[in-house]
């Protein structure tokens, strides 16, 4: 995929290759190394989600953070594994299919350090110092000071793993030493490093364990593969890794590895979310360090716009355009700017979805590309979709996103749809969400099946046209899929209250439906009670307080949105309702409505107090809007339609990427075969028995 007469010219440098130890690639955009939730339990759906990548023009596509020994084990967290000759078929597996798409194939080796509990293998961490393990885990486990012994230990290993990632047929080979999740981040770190020996004290002797595993390195390639470091440039935090630091290394080693790819000192750091950061964040703290190497480097920044990737390597920033998230909500980014396609471009809306997918040790997942963590088991693409397999029409009742991801869906099939919306807008819950503060990137959830919808003849969208089953049924419908979204509720039901609360007569109570709708507290005191435990809560809170509200925020968790933790979030959404004055009042449930007030109990004490307020708004639970669903159910049962089909939120209220991914599925089954739902419903891989 070198430069054509078909990319548009402004883009002409993005096509450019690079030159990277032995190889070179065909483009400048390079998928960095990235977790996702599958790793070692799922490898086949490792492979074939990395060889779409390679398909999509992603030159060069990398694993996540592979464990190179049984001292470097991060459970419960699944990542690959290179401890021994029995983790290479797997790794083969992924590395093949990188090569099969048209990529180089990139393996990140990391020793963990003091970022592995080994609660697995019960083994004692290693580190630099005796300290307790960290950043992820306040598990009563402590690393051992490591001996020079230990050093040399830890560089064997590290050889063995880079044997064996030639073995397994990886052309680019990583030193880790990034994100606080390597043991070479801790030791050029002296928020972790307080040795007095030669590999502690000054930066020479804090960079010497790095310096040694990128010379042990090279030499076992021995220029068959690239040698790459992955490297902290900032971590952000009272005595950690500066930018007089890393300036000092790559000074010392900056022409030793074939490619630098620069990282800040946490994931948080390097995945902060749209609505806490803006597309190229890392830039103010990577820019100039290029001039200090010959070597390519290659960095991220939650890049989608071209032109923004184009300036990157052009003021002499970047070398290589990486990504992580963007890779993931498009695979087919790069193709698509080289194809002129720009309009198609599925954009990540930094949501971190895709990030909970590890936090919770399960298949990663996006909101924009319902396709992520779906291409082995069930056979899905992010571009292509099997034709009709029958003349059908199909109706699509609603416009949120799991309808406008159906209707994308089956279009793209060849099936003539009808979509139909009750509003002007289209979008539902996206298009209302997206207006509140920091959300607005989430739009292009809507953008990108509007802009699809657009070229696609054979999907006819009607605004404004609500629908009962009695419209149905007379216009001829035979299928239709209901998505009719849900409705947030007022009465106090989530986890913690199952059955309404005692609310007073007249006193005020709103839910997140209200303010989409433009209605606002009247009064000034407002308690927000979350018992949602996502975003919505912070967000409304946040809302409220900047339209000059006093706002308390009540909720059960001992933190406000507390589920963020898996999208790298809640610390900062803290901050930001300290900020905006917002009150939090945690480890309290609302247990009692009245006029003028609320009551709210310590949820492990039992002690109750009131809490004055003029309002309250409920961000709770939500009820499927799923009347019309059971109408037409009940005239299918009669003979009147053929099918029909709840999707999305009047399913069951779950997230934005579960709606569209929900639309996904029902595009992908309509005249399917499927089999009985007494069967596994998708492909999976059985541990074989020792």
């Amino acid at each position: 995929m070198s430069a054509t007469h078909d990319v548009p010219a402004p883009y002409d440098i993005l096509f450019e290759p690079v030159r990277i130890g032995p190889f070179t690639t065909t483009n400048r955009f390079y998928q960095v190394p990235h977790c996702n939730g599958m790793g070692y339990r799922d490898p086949s759906a490792q492979a074939a989600m990395r060889k779409i990548k390679a398909e999509g023009g992603w030159s060069v596509v990398c694993t996540e953070q592979v464990e190179i020994h049984a001292t470097s084990d991060i459970a419960p967290f699944i990542e690959l594994r290179i401890w021994d000759e029995r983790d290479l078929p797997a790794l083969k597996r992924i590395a093949d299919a990188i090569h099969e798409g048209g990529g180089l194939a990139g393996i990140e080796l990391a020793h963990n350090g003091m970022n592995a509990p080994n609660q697995l293998s019960r083994e004692t961490p290693l580190g630099p110092g005796h300290l307790p393990v960290a950043p992820d885990t306040i598990a009563p486990i402590q690393a051992r000071a490591m001996t020079k012994s230990d050093i040399e230990d830890l560089r064997r290993w590290h050889r063995n793993a880079v044997r064996r990632s030639l073995e397994a047929g990886y052309d680019i080979i990583y030193v880790y030493g990034a994100h606080g999740y390597s043991g070479v981040h801790h030791f050029l770190s002296r928020r972790y490093n307080q040795r007095t020996d030669s590999y502690g004290g000054s930066l020479v002797n804090r960079m010497r364990l790095l310096r040694e595993l990128l010379e042990d390195t090279i030499e076992e390639v021995d220029g068959r593969a690239a040698v790459a470091c992955r490297i902290t440039v900032e971590e952000e935090i009272d005595g950690g890794i500066t930018r007089e630091d890393i300036e000092g290394v790559l000074r010392e080693l900056g022409e030793l590895p074939d490619l630098w790819d620069f990282a800040m000192g946490s994931w948080e750091g390097d995945s902060v979310t749209s609505r806490f950061a803006p597309e190229g964040r890392q830039e103010e703290f990577v820019a100039g360090l290029k001039k200090l190497t010959s070597k390519p480097v290659v960095g991220v920044g939650r890049f989608t716009s071209p032109d923004a990737m184009v300036r990157q390597v052009k003021a002499g920033i970047l070398d290589l355009i990486g990504a992580a998230r963007p890779s993931i909500a498009d695979p087919f980014l790069p193709n698509k700017i080289r194809d002129g396609r720009l309009n198609l471009i599925r954009e990540c809306i930094g949501c971190n979805i895709c990030v909970s997918g590890d936090l919770t040790m399960s298949p990663i997942r996006c909101t924009q590309n319902p396709s992520m963590g779906e291409e082995w088991r069930r056979g899905w693409h992010p571009e292509n979709m099997r034709p009709k397999e029958s003349d059908s029409r199909i109706l699509v009742v609603g416009a949120g996103p799991s309808g406008l991801e159906a209707a994308r869906g089956l279009g793209l099939r060849g099936y003539d749809v009808t979509l139909v919306e009750a509003r002007r807008e289209l979008g539902g819950r996206v298009r209302q969400e997206s207006l509140l503060p920091g959300l607005s990137a989430w739009g292009r959830v809507k953008d990108y099946r509007e802009a699809v919808l657009a070229e696609l003849p054979n999907v006819e969208i009607f605004r404004e046209s609500p629908m009962t089953a009695d419209d149905i049924v007379e216009f001829g419908f035979q299928h239709v899929l209901v998505a009719t979204g849900a409705t947030w509720r007022t009465d106090g039901v989530a986890r913690f209250h199952t059955t309404p609360l005692p609310i007073a007569e007249g006193a005020q109570v709103l839910g997140p439906d209200d303010l989409f709708a433009g209605r606002l507290p009247e009064g000034k005191k407002v308690v927000v009670y979350d018992d949602d435990h996502y975003y919505l809560g912070g967000v409304v809170a946040e809302l409220l307080a900047q339209n000059g509200y006093d706002v308390s925020i009540v909720t059960p968790e001992a933190q406000v949105s507390s589920w963020t933790v898996n999208t790298f979030e809640v610390n900062r959404i803290q901050r930001r309702l300290i900020e905006n004055g917002v009150r939090r009042v945690t480890d309290h449930a609302v247990t009692r409505v009245g006029v003028g007030g609320v009551e709210v109990r310590d949820v492990y004490a039992g002690q109750i107090r009131e809490l004055d307020c003029d309002a309250i708004v409920m961000v709770t639970a939500r009820l499927p809007r799923d009347e019309l669903y059971l109408d037409l159910e009940a005239r299918r049962e009669r003979g009147d339609l053929l099918s029909v089909r709840g999707i999305g939120d009047a399913w069951a209220p779950g997230t934005i990427a579960a709606a569209v991914w929900s639309g996904r599925r029902a595009a992908e089954e309509f005249d399917a075969t499927l089999p009985s739902n007494d069967e596994v419903p998708f492909r999976r891989e059985v541990t074989q028995l020792a």
